[in-house]
């Protein structure tokens, strides 16, 4: 019984390992097509009507997501963690009126300022090919990190502590 066991788990890490490694290369292969470009966004409109400006000498991170996106929903609380000690824009990509965002937003408690792409415009400027999607600039407003898919807080961090750096 005890083999068995040590089996299924040693089963299980092998195919959790296999897993990992696949998502982390389709995300590779799909953040090669996004723009590379230096930020050039001095300001966003958020829902709530006020205009947030771009601060100069201090990374940024840009997430584009969707409220109707699972992968997303998983990584909201990664993204509001962040937003409390960086300069975070997110985006949300088709997902409705600013009142249904903002009805998402206090029903999960999230904080994060946020940008209404209700068409899409912004995503194809940045050429986004899937949700989550997230841009790391550095003070300088030139991209240092991008990423398709799901990012953990530690990921992200790391990320931005390093583009700070920079």
């Amino acid at each position: 019984m005890k083999s068995k066991i040590k089996h299924y788990i040693k089963e299980t890490i092998y195919f959790l390992i296999a897993i990992t490694i696949i998502t982390n290369l389709m995300s590779l292969y799909k953040a090669q097509s996004l723009n590379s470009a230096p930020l050039n966004i001095k300001s966003f409109q958020l829902i709530d009507n006020s205009i947030y400006t771009v601060k100069s000498n201090k990374p940024l991170l840009i997430h584009f997501w969707a409220t109707w996106c699972p992968t997303c929903k998983l990584e909201a609380s990664n993204i509001n963690f962040l937003s409390k000690h960086y300069q975070v824009i997110t985006i949300a990509v088709k997902s409705g009126t600013d009142a249904k965002i903002k009805k998402y937003l206090n029903a999960h408690d999230y904080t994060y300022k946020v940008m209404n792409d209700k068409d899409g415009t912004l995503s194809r400027k940045f050429q986004i090919s899937g949700f989550p999607t997230s841009f790391i600039y550095d003070k300088n407003k030139k991209l240092v990190f991008k990423e398709v898919g799901y990012s953990s807080t530690l990921g992200l961090w790391l990320r931005l502590l390093w583009a700070g750096m920079k």
